[in-house]
């Protein structure tokens, strides 16, 4: 309750020196628009926005689904296999050298305006923290947890499964809090590069026709659905770490 409490009046207190600015500086609405113009167009537009953000909020969970397995089987495989860590980390390492917004263009031109190449973005931008985050944890299981489970007579798969699994959930739950912030601005930015619908391409349009309020009420409803998103995924790894 207090949390809520704490975060309304952030909100609150964000809108009054938004509004304040406004005011202060009689900022004309197409460089700055009041909170409360945007509010009046967000339910004007809301059939709009709506519609596109079903778009943006089908590619950020479904990306984030399969990031996040992506991600987790590939530690797990990191953990148990010698040869991937000597021939697939390295290029995992590498992968991340190479900026993941610059992959959008080729990523449109081979999988196409669709769904599937946002989906696809929103996947690659997530993939490393979940896997580095959830293999970090597998490769930090305490030394006493894993000798009272040999002299138990347990096996390399019953240790992963029964021990070191169970002892990493507190980093794959980290990584999954960091996808759910992330996973958002990968779909956003396939939206940018190439969509037909999505909060991305709203914006995109809403600022090529100067239509700022547009642009502003997508904004805050891509933010209210990514601060939801990261407070849904936190109580599930909660409930997942308590289990």
């Amino acid at each position: 309750m207090t949390r809520t409490l704490n975060a309304f009046g952030s909100a609150l207190l964000a809108i009054v020196v938004w509004q304040a600015i406004v005011s202060g500086f009689s900022l004309p609405k197409f460089i700055l628009p009041g909170p409360l113009l945007v509010a009046e167009t967000m339910w004007k537009s809301r059939v709009i926005i709506f519609e596109n953000a079903l778009v943006t909020i089908s590619e950020v969970l479904i990306g984030l689904v399969l990031g996040a397995l992506l991600g987790a089987a590939t530690a797990i495989n990191l953990a148990t296999s010698a040869f991937a860590r000597i021939y697939i980390r390295p290029i995992l390492v590498f992968s991340q050298a190479v900026p993941v917004f610059a992959l959008a263009p080729i990523l449109t031109l081979w999988l196409g305006y669709g769904i599937w190449s946002k989906i696809f973005m929103t996947v690659l931008i997530i993939y490393f923290p979940v896997a580095s985050a959830f293999y970090d944890g597998l490769t930090r299981t305490p030394k006493a947890y894993l000798d009272l489970a040999k002299v138990m007579g347990a096996n390399d798969k019953r240790l992963m499964w029964h021990v070191r699994i169970p002892a990493a959930l507190p980093s794959l739950g980290s990584g999954l809090r960091l996808a759910a912030v992330y996973a958002p601005i990968g779909a956003v930015i396939g939206e940018w590069v190439g969509a037909s619908k999505g909060l991305g391409y709203l914006m995109l349009l809403a600022n090529g026709r100067a239509k700022i309020d547009l642009m502003f009420a997508a904004l805050f409803v891509l933010a209210a659905f990514t601060v939801l998103l990261h407070a849904l995924v936190d109580k599930g790894a909660k409930r997942m770490i308590k289990h």
